[in-house]
């Protein structure tokens, strides 16, 4: 059985989500909040959120054991671009960017065995 959680059109680049996301891939839900508690990135605060939606939907929707869940599944996708301009010398401008992300958290009991 697993429990996901998305969170969409999150103001972080998906290549530094990814970098955190990377960390906690595979990991015991304990271990994946340490990592992130001790990540100093902005990254690692989305990601937290979006991993204590997915341990309370194992817990109070599919009563699974919080101590035994495991992070199978994790992942970035990029979403919309915000995009943005700037003004540069001698009246042209510049294109910005702004990246948002879709984070993805599955998580699954861990097999006994």
């Amino acid at each position: 059985m697993e429990a996901k959680a998305v969170a969409k059109f999150i103001r972080i680049s998906p290549r530094k989500a990814r970098q955190v996301m990377d960390l906690i891939r595979g990991k015991g839900i304990y271990d994946a909040y340490a990592i992130l508690k001790f990540t100093p990135n902005k990254g690692a605060e989305l990601i937290e959120k979006v991993l204590k939606s997915a341990a309370s939907n194992a817990e109070n929707n599919y009563e699974m054991d919080v101590d035994s869940l495991v992070v199978s599944r994790c992942y970035v996708d990029q979403g919309p671009s915000l995009k943005r301009i700037k003004p540069r010398a001698m009246g042209k401008a510049d294109s910005i960017r702004k990246r948002t992300s879709h984070i993805t958290v599955i998580v699954s009991e861990k097999k006994e065995g």
